[in-house]
């Protein structure tokens, strides 16, 4: 108890705001460090903002585990304790948050921009999804497409892939979108991930860029299969209620000045998923990324196997809005 009372109390200090001339407002990431590349995203947002509002507004950034873990984070922005952020969200608030793990909604960079940004169909349908929890959703911060990365072995089809394990992250669909795809999986803490690959518990990681396999795992994996089965994102967001007792002029500055972090992070991502791509292949690993002729019998199966699963969960309405515009 007395733990809890210390540690309430250290985040009730770091949230405490002084009463002065102007607006304070609280950013945060549930997923990066000062100096990390979504670290300096947030930091760069409060700069526009600061900056944009000729210092009427004042922005304080909160840094991974500077207000408490990725639950507890996400707990105070739903309450309007934090006011932006940068988030991965769970599930736990709205299984339909879910759409953002959906296997092939997008195929290509340029395809996911355009359904990302403002007036793109993932855009709207993630606004939908977040307005009914009293969130804002202004646009996509991406890693990249992610792949498949094992040891001894790889597979460029369903059927290759049907000896073969693979660890997943525990959130529906992916392990099901992995299933589909022809791989056993197993759901694997991320602390635990290369011991279980090094003692054989499992051949691989599926459902990261290159950066994390190879950064991580690189000594124990030999091969990466970019297999673009998810399209890898935080989001950025904003508390309804926060950004209500905004001026128009202000609300307008910091939906603007997100815009401007997801398009300046879709170039930027891009050409450093290729660099690491090129890092990895020159460290040793065996780098392949079917065609989009190759990966098609892929996609088609997968999308049939595992967005009807998610109907349940997130709506038909929305799965009908992912058939309408898949490629």
């Amino acid at each position: 108890m007395k733990n809890w009372i210390i540690k309430g109390a250290a985040v009730l200090s770091l949230l405490a705001t002084q009463a002065a001339a102007g607006t304070t407002l609280k950013i945060a990431t549930d997923s990066g460090p000062e100096g990390s590349p979504s670290g300096n995203a947030i930091a760069k947002w409060a700069e526009l903002i600061e900056e944009g509002s000729d210092g009427e507004i004042d922005v304080r950034v909160f840094y991974q585990n500077q207000l408490g873990g990725q639950l507890e984070v996400f707990d105070l922005f739903v309450a309007g304790d934090v006011d932006l952020m940068l988030s991965w969200p769970s599930t736990s608030y709205d299984k339909r948050i879910g759409v953002l793990n959906a296997p092939y909604m997008v195929t290509s960079w340029e395809e996911a921009l355009v359904a990302y940004q403002p007036g793109g169909w993932v855009n709207g349908t993630l606004n939908s999804v977040f307005a009914d929890l009293g969130i804002r959703y202004y646009g996509a911060w991406p890693e990249g497409f992610a792949g498949v990365a094992t040891r001894g072995s790889y597979a460029l089809d369903i059927e290759s892939a049907s000896g073969l394990k693979v660890r997943t992250p525990p959130f529906f669909p992916i392990p099901q979108t992995l299933q589909a795809m022809g791989y056993q999986t197993a759901s694997i803490d991320w602390s635990e991930v290369f011991t279980s690959i090094q003692t054989g518990v499992v051949d691989g990681d599926a459902g990261n860029v290159i950066y994390w396999d190879y950064e991580y795992f690189g000594e124990i994996l030999d091969y990466y299969v970019r297999t673009k089965h998810i399209f890898v994102t935080g989001n950025l967001i904003a508390n309804a209620q926060s950004m209500d007792n905004l001026s128009q002029e202000h609300q307008d500055l910091i939906r603007d000045s997100a815009i401007t972090i997801m398009e300046e992070q879709f170039s930027a991502a891009k050409a450093e998923d290729e660099k690491n791509v090129a890092i990895a292949i020159e460290g040793g690993m065996e780098y392949f990324e079917p065609s989009e002729q190759d990966l098609q019998p892929m996609i088609e199966h997968v999308r049939a196997e595992v967005w009807p699963l998610m109907e349940a969960d997130i709506g038909s309405e929305i799965v009908d809005q992912m058939r309408a515009n898949a490629k």
